[in-house]
């Protein structure tokens, strides 16, 4: 079958490929669901329908890992492997997963439909894996309950608290009644709704297929809104921070990061939902400039913006390392674990992996049969040499 004297195999229209693999409005530059794992990885270099796919996330993963190091270098900053960076990694590894997952789900899925279901299950699954990442960053640097900076006190104690400008000792940004949920609830939720998203982003490639893109994107609604919990708390009150500090003024920059970010969110979720520009003339998109090629870029641009929400935030801790929680109302803020952030992740990822594994036994089951008539029905004299 891939026999094919060195020559690079032929690429097929809409019309020569199983259903399954269609794409709407994309009519030409398919690969057979039949190639080798070498003859993927070729194919990157190749104008297929896929090689953008893979490269609008690919090489955001190098932009992202500069951008990200850069944190290590701050002046004040812990070493990389501190406590205080465990949710930076844990985010860091959200985005990492995330990125090369998808890449690789749109290099290797031509290697058979079944791989092409397990490919897109693990795309799904690192989606919800990076939510829970950005959650645990938001809930260790943004968390809402983030009082004043007590220059003096380093137990809890409130002796140079006279010492602190006025507005930051009256502050109202700690909203006690939201103690129980952020405490006690919002990572749990974070994840539980990650495996929400898993679990119907999977069905639709069983079921509901009619609305899968409408579906995908609208089951990850959810999760931002969960995750993004601190981040509206902290735009709709008051800084933590006195206003004359220098940690105001390198938190200041948040709203602007996160409506950004925001921003392009909705773009990628235009573009994934409407499929423009292909849709406006069928075959002209199929190589370069497709729709989902315009949402994984929008999608990059949103979590470097998120990327850059974090980092300002945790230069804000970092000018005021004696962060503390508003005298005589609430504990001091318990610093991260690596049972509260990387086991958080594992626990995670175990689940994930769990929902995958029997997805892509059901899809075994679906298309395993058709594996060895796919390749008898494909016509052998596209093959031949030349």
């Amino acid at each position: 079958m891939h026999l094919n004297c060195g020559q690079p195999l032929p690429l097929l229209r809409h019309t020569d490929v199983p259903p399954r693999v269609i794409e709407n409005f994309i009519l030409t530059g398919y690969r057979f669901p039949n190639y080798s794992l070498k003859d993927c990885l070729l194919s990157a270099f190749r104008p297929t329908n896929e090689t953008g796919n893979f490269w609008t996330h690919f090489l955001p993963v190098f932009v992202f890992s500069y951008y990200f190091v850069e944190v290590f270098s701050w002046e004040g900053a812990p070493h990389g492997d501190a406590p205080f960076f465990y949710p930076f990694w844990n985010y860091f590894i959200g985005v990492f997963c995330l990125l090369m997952a998808s890449s690789m789900a749109h290099l290797l899925n031509s290697m058979s439909l079944v791989v092409r279901e397990v490919c897109f299950f693990v795309d799904y699954g690192t989606i919800s894996a990076y939510t829970v990442g950005s959650s645990l960053a938001y809930y260790y640097y943004i968390h809402p309950q983030a009082g004043i900076v007590d220059k003096g006190s380093h137990n809890g104690s409130h002796t140079d608290l006279k010492h602190e400008p006025a507005e930051a000792l009256t502050s109202p940004y700690a909203i006690p009644e939201f103690t129980v949920f952020f405490e006690n609830f919002y990572i749990p939720s974070a994840c539980m709704v990650a495996i929400i998203c898993v679990l119907s982003c999977c069905n639709t490639r069983q079921k509901w297929r009619k609305h899968r893109y409408l579906i995908r994107t609208l089951v990850f609604l959810l999760p931002f809104l969960v995750s993004s919990t601190p981040v509206f708390y902290r735009l709709l009150t008051r800084s933590p921070y006195s206003s004359a500090s220098s940690s105001f003024a390198a938190s200041n920059s948040t709203a602007t990061f996160f409506i950004r970010h925001c921003f392009w969110l909705v773009v990628s979720a235009v573009f994934n939902i409407s499929k423009f520009p292909e849709r406006l003339a069928p075959g002209r998109f199929d190589i370069w400039g497709h729709s989902h090629q315009w949402f994984h870029c929008c999608t990059f641009l949103s979590i470097l913006d998120e990327l850059h929400m974090i980092k300002a935030e945790v230069k804000a801790i970092l000018l005021s390392p004696n962060l503390l929680l508003p005298p005589a109302t609430l504990a001091r803020l318990p610093g991260p674990t690596v049972l509260s952030t990387y086991g958080v992740m594992f626990l995670l990822q175990t689940t994930i992996i769990s929902i995958i594994m029997w997805f892509s036994w059901q899809a075994n089951s679906i298309y395993g049969p058709q594996r060895d008539q796919l390749a008898e029905e494909h016509p052998k004299k596209l093959l031949k040499c030349h």
